[in-house]
């Protein structure tokens, strides 16, 4: 089954931000949040944004929310219909 590899989401989300030429705190600010620490767990792939937070990046990064999340895929061939 295809999981969410929530250290390299963190990542990836890590190298579109410095892409993009933003910093934690211009993440921080669109997002509306008073601190940075939502930021900063998401990076260390400690928690993952939500649904709506994923909506957001996308739209300041300029990418798909496909583009944001890095999933490991398992070999399916053993599960049955």
């Amino acid at each position: 089954m295809p999981t969410i590899n929530m250290a390299a989401t963190g990542r990836n989300i890590n190298a579109i931000r410095r892409r993009a030429g933003m910093t934690v705190r211009d993440i921080q600010t669109a997002m509306g949040f008073n601190t940075p620490n939502a930021v900063y767990r998401w990076l260390r792939g400690d928690a993952m944004p939500t649904l709506d937070n994923l909506v957001i990046l996308a739209a300041i990064f300029g990418v798909l929310m496909d583009d944001i999340i890095i999933v490991d895929r398992t070999d399916d061939s053993a599960i049955s219909a």
